[in-house]
C-alpha cells in the first residue's frame, strides 16, 4: 500500500477512535486484559489473593469485556482481511539467505518479548504512547516518536548482517 495513504488510514483510525470511544489507540492494554483473564481461569486463587490481579475482577465487568480487547480482535480481523485482499495471506517465514528461519522465528520472537517488557515498563505501547501522544500534540508523545525510530535505527544497524 502506498505509504501516504496508509498514514491517512491511520490517522482517520486513529481520529475516529478517539471521537467514538473517547481514547486514542493502544494495543498492550489488550493483551493485558487477555493474560489477566488467562491467569484468573488458570489459578483463580491466585488471582483473588494477588492485589494486581484482585483489581481487574471487581465489579460486574470480566477483563474480556473491555473495549482494548475488542480492538485487538479487530487488528488481527483487519489483518487477515488485507492480506487475503493483497493475495499475501501466505505461511511463508520471510527470512534473508544469511540466516535459516528458525533464527529468524527466535528473533521475532525475543523482539516480540523485548517489546512486551518494555510496553508494560512504558505503561503503554507505540500506538498508545506516541500515535495517540501525538495526535493530542503532547510532548512525551512526541520524545516517545523520536525515542522508538531513534533506537530502532540503532538495533537495525547492529543487525542488519541478519538480513542483508
Amino acid at each position: 500500500m502506498n505509504p501516504y495513504l496508509a498514514g491517512c488510514l491511520l490517522g482517520s483510525v486513529l481520529l475516529a477512535a478517539m471521537y467514538f470511544s473517547g481514547r486514542g489507540l493502544g494495543a498492550s492494554g489488550g493483551v493485558k486484559y487477555a493474560v489477566v483473564s488467562v491467569v484468573g481461569a488458570v489459578a483463580p486463587e491466585h488471582a483473588e489473593k494477588s492485589v494486581y490481579y484482585s483489581s481487574y475482577f471487581n465489579g460486574e465487568k470480566k477483563p474480556l469485556q473491555n473495549w482494548l480487547v475488542f480492538e485487538i480482535l479487530g487488528v488481527l480481523a483487519g489483518g487477515f482481511i488485507s492480506g487475503a485482499f493483497s493475495g499475501r495471506l501466505k505461511l511463508k517465514i520471510e527470512h534473508s539467505p544469511k540466516i535459516s528461519a528458525k533464527k529468524r522465528l527466535l528473533f521475532a520472537f525475543l523482539g516480540g518479548l523485548f517489546f512486551v517488557y518494555g510496553a508494560q515498563l512504558a505503561r503503554g505501547c507505540t500506538s498508545g504512547a506516541a500515535l495517540s501522544g501525538m495526535a493530542v500534540l503532547s510532548t512525551a508523545g512526541f520524545v516517545t516518536m523520536v525515542a522508538i525510530f531513534g533506537s530502532a535505527y540503532l538495533f537495525a544497524w547492529f543487525f542488519r548482517k541478519n538480513w542483508i
